[in-house]
């Protein structure tokens, strides 16, 4: 075989191999090229703001299904746990926001030691144990709040989510801080290596002595408390709170978010960086289309598309 045979083969693997990786930032740049040059007002600070205002609550949610996703493991229950936390807000409103905060945590942690027991203790498949409060979770947050639309009137809670420090979005701080936050706890701690160990080789970790149960169950428990975060993030930026509504279908988003940012759904990585491009990128796949009055439909076909990519790229890398 030739050299010249050879190059087209060589090329078709490298690009394989940098898809994963590099792929969601080329098409963030992409887009963004696109929205310069045909879309009117793109580069406003007005429209930056609206944009990273509605991408923040993805992406705290998608950091907690990074970290579910790295030990093979699924969550569905995170916008359950969104409606929770805002069902709770109002009714401990009357304690303190910090009351009403610390109440709202206290039941993603709940809902997380559930999630975790389910999967680690029981046994049962992630999917399966985090349906079952999918459903359950939303229930019990209708039943507070009554199927009701309540207001919520807190000046320190809506500043979490209206306000602005140093002329950016506090909503986006908090988001930004988390991330760094996930990041270092991935990178930098024992509990961020136990994690991947379990993604990577359960049956290897657990010979290591890594202690499977309660790094899953830690795991649950934070993905659930930072849902928690993105729910009462959710009421105080919209200042009310309607538990059919919050955080709906919100777990799809952050799964597309992880899976784009080339976090594998076979576990054992977490691309923390990744997964905030990733909800980036969908992001500015939904505003581009609003902006050019495309129907929903096509949305939701450019983003099942793109999800597409994403696994087959990571399938591909992980079968070499």
């Amino acid at each position: 075989m030739t050299t010249e045979t050879l190059k087209p083969a060589l090329d078709l693997t490298r690009l394989k191999a940098w898809l994963p990786k590099y792929g969601v930032y080329a098409a963030i740049l992409v887009l963004i090229v696109y929205n310069i040059a045909f879309t009117p007002n793109f580069l406003t600070l007005g429209n930056l703001r609206i944009q990273l205002i509605q991408v923040a609550p993805i992406v705290i949610v998608a950091l907690g299904m990074a970290l579910v996703i790295g030990t093979e493991g699924i969550d569905l229950s995170v916008g359950s746990v969104m409606a929770l936390a805002a069902a709770l807000i109002p009714l401990y409103l009357g304690y303190g926001v910090v009351g009403a905060i610390a109440v709202s945590l206290l039941a993603g942690v709940a809902v997380g030691l559930v999630n975790g027991l389910l999967v680690a203790r029981v046994g049962l498949q992630p999917i399966v144990a985090t349906l079952a409060l999918f459903v359950g979770g939303r229930g019990l947050a209708l039943v507070i709040s009554g199927g009701q639309l309540k207001d919520v009137r807190n000046d320190d809670l809506v500043f979490l989510g209206s306000g602005d420090l140093l002329g950016v979005p506090v909503l986006v701080w908090i988001a930004a801080a988390l991330v760094l936050v996930v990041a270092f706890v991935v990178r930098r701690t024992v509990f961020g290596r136990r994690l991947l160990a379990i993604g990577g080789n359960r049956p290897a970790a657990q010979l290591a002595g890594v202690p499977v149960q309660r790094v899953l169950i830690g795991v649950y428990i934070l993905c659930a408390v930072l849902a928690s975060i993105a729910g009462l993030l959710a009421v105080a930026r919209i200042q009310s709170s309607d538990a059919s509504s919050v955080g709906l279908l919100i777990e799809l988003s952050a799964i597309t978010a992880v899976v784009v940012g080339g976090t594998p759904l076979t576990g054992g990585k977490v691309r923390v960086l990744g997964t905030v491009a990733g909800a980036l990128l969908m992001q500015l796949v939904v505003a581009t289309m609003i902006k050019h009055n495309l129907q929903p439909s096509t949305t939701e076909m450019v983003q099942a598309v793109i999800i597409l990519v994403a696994v087959y790229a990571a399938r591909e890398r992980k079968s070499r």
